[in-house]
This record gives C-alpha cells, structure tokens and sequence, in this order.
C-alpha cells in the first residue's frame, strides 16, 4: 500500500497544527523473500516536533525516512501525511551531498525548480544567495563547483538545496556523519535554527547519541530489525541558547536516558 494523502486541499493550517504530520499504522516493509525490516509498526509523529530516530546499524531507520519522502511504500500497513502537507513540500537531506559536479552552487539550488519539483518556481538570483547566507554559505560560493567546495560546504548546500521549495517537512539521514567534529556542531546549531525559524517539521536519523539529545524534543529509540520502538522518549527543552544546551544538565538527562533505552537488555 502506497503512502496516503488525503488532501482534497493544500491550503496552510486547514486542519490546524493539531493534525499529525505523518500517522503510521501496522506498517511492514519487506524487500523480496529477506527478513523484514519494520513489521506492524505504529507511531505519529506531531507537526511542528523535531524527531530523531536512533538504533542499532540496519534496524530500518532510512526505510521510515523513505517511507516518509513517499519514495518507498509500504509491503503492508499505512503511511498518512498530513492533508495539507503535499509531496513537493518535503526536502531530504541525504548522507552524503549527492551535488551535480558540473554545476556550480547557484545552478545546484536551482535543480529543484529546473526539474519540476519546486511549487514555488524558478527562484531568482537573491532568493539564492540569501538562501545559501542561511545555511553559511557566502555570496562569493554561488559560482564554486563542488570540487572546489569543502564536504562541509556541500553539505550545506544540500541542506539549502532541501529548503528551496519552503518545505513544511525536512527529512535528515545522518547529514553531519562525514564532517569534522567542530564544523558537526556548527550544522546543529544552524539546522536547529531553521527548524524553528521555519516552523518545520524535522525528522533526523542519526547514531549519534548527544546529537539527538541536543537537537531533538523527541527521540524513538528502535530495536534490531524487524524495528520495535523499545522507547519513547519526550526530552525537556528550556529556553536557553544553542552553546548553553549543549552541556546543558537537562541535555546530559536526556543522553543518559537514551544510552540507557539502547543498551537495555
């Protein structure tokens, strides 16, 4: 069974921000005759929530992101997006960049529109670089190939190639993975920001145990494939700011009640 939308219209808030964002129902993915990877899982995930999702390597947790992108359906069960949210208003952020070599930034953001999939247009050359002085970038960036761009760069531009369309989902599978320790800080802070300057919906994948207490207001914790939620965790967020929650007493709370879930018997 494909996702579902049952978007008779797209018009902002028509449903206000109590409907879910996604409601998943008895789903089971299952490639061929191997082993399923999600069996009868159930879970919501609310609008407005920064949700990471952590566990063991092969548990399933790109298959949800997948699931959530409508790039997969599920064996069995339902995948529900919210009605007013439709499919081109979703940007993913991959593990790696995945930029084209032979663009340049500029011509890298304005793919989305080129191929059909911005709901917004062509965007204009402004619309570009402020786009880009959000996510880091500088104006000087927008006529640098990837190859002359650092991975932290093209991972930033990854992240704003995901915002050109203004998703009101933003769907994130390990993107710090691959970078150095300092400038993984620094894309926390800014995804974070966009995440609440946006009013988006975030769902993060990550291993990274202090990642997810820091970002997130809400972390499932899964089990070995076929994924089982093993835990439900809804982590405290006061109003402090990005430097001071890092080692925040609330933020180290929550690791250890994550680094418990995972490694419960």
């Amino acid at each position: 069974m494909a996702l579902v939308s049952s978007a008779s219209t797209h018009q902002e808030g028509s449903k206000g921000s109590t409907e879910p964002a996604f409601v998943l129902r008895d789903v089971t993915v299952q490639f061929g005759q191997q082993p399923p990877v999600l069996k009868d899982l159930s879970f919501q995930v609310q609008s407005g929530q920064f949700l990471a999702l952590v566990g063991p390597s092969g548990c399933g947790k790109s298959t949800l992101l997948r699931l959530f992108a409508d790039l997969l359906g599920p064996s069995a069960g339902t995948v529900k997006r919210r009605s007013d949210v439709g499919a081109g208003q979703i940007g993913f952020v991959f593990q790696q960049p995945n930029l084209l070599p032979w663009r340049t930034a500029r011509q890298n953001l304005q793919l989305p529109s080129e191929l059909g999939r911005s709901t917004k247009g062509v965007r204009g050359e402004q619309e570009l670089l402020e786009l880009m002085r959000q996510v880091g970038l500088k104006d000087s960036d927008k006529d640098k190939r990837p190859a002359e761009m650092s991975g932290g760069m093209q991972m930033r531009l990854s992240l704003a190639r995901a915002l050109v369309n203004e998703p009101r989902i933003l769907l994130l599978d390990e993107p710090f993975a691959a970078v150095d320790d300092l400038l993984r800080m620094k894309l926390q802070e800014d995804v974070r920001r966009i995440h609440e300057e946006r009013k988006l919906t975030t769902i993060l994948v990550t291993h990274n145990l202090h990642e997810a207490a820091y970002l997130s207001d809400r972390v499932l914790v899964l089990s070995s494939a076929p994924a089982l939620i093993r835990q439900d965790l809804q982590l405290e967020r006061t109003s402090m700011t990005a430097e001071e929650r890092r080692t925040a007493e609330e933020t180290m709370k929550s690791l250890q009640r994550l680094t418990g879930a995972l490694f419960q018997p």
